[in-house]
Formats: C-alpha cells, structure tokens, sequence
C-alpha cells in the first residue's frame, strides 16, 4: 500500500523516503496541491526476511470469531476427492 505525501513532505525527507523504499519496499505517492503527480517505488522487490513475516504477523489485526468459524466450516464441506484411477 502507498503513503501518500505532499511535494513539500518530499523534499524535505527525501533521504529518509529513499531508505524506506530500499530497506522495506515501501511506495510512495508525491503530491502536489492534492493531485498525484509521481510514485517513488522500488525497481526490485524489496527482500524480506523471517523476522519481517514474525513483525507483520504481530501487527497485523487478528481475525474475528465469526471469520474463523466460516473457515472451519468451509473445511468440513469440502467434497471428498475421487479415487485416483493410478496404481500406488
């Protein structure tokens, strides 16, 4: 997801936006009197590690009830695959 900042925002924090867009793959959209007028976007994707994944995962809000209640249930209703017509 994109960070939108102004162009003033910018060039102000020009070094620190580029350290984002390379160490964490951030996007950002520049605007300029409310119109978008460019994004700052790795080339690259940018590599993430295990500790990234653990970071995301404890930010990351956590499921409802009812949407893990439509999980399992859709796990029970799944249809039987056939027999498999290859010798084991």
């Amino acid at each position: 997801m994109a960070s939108y900042i102004s162009a003033a925002e910018a060039t102000q924090t020009f070094p620190d936006v580029l350290e984002r867009v390379r160490s964490h793959g951030d996007v950002f959209v520049v605007e300029c009197e409310g119109e978008p007028i460019c994004r700052i976007e790795p080339i690259v994707p940018a590599r993430r590690t295990v500790r990234d994944l653990v970071r995301l995962l404890q930010t990351a809000p956590r499921p409802d009830d009812g949407y893990l209640d439509g999980v399992e249930e859709v796990a029970r209703n799944q249809p039987m695959l056939p027999e498999t017509p290859w010798e084991r």
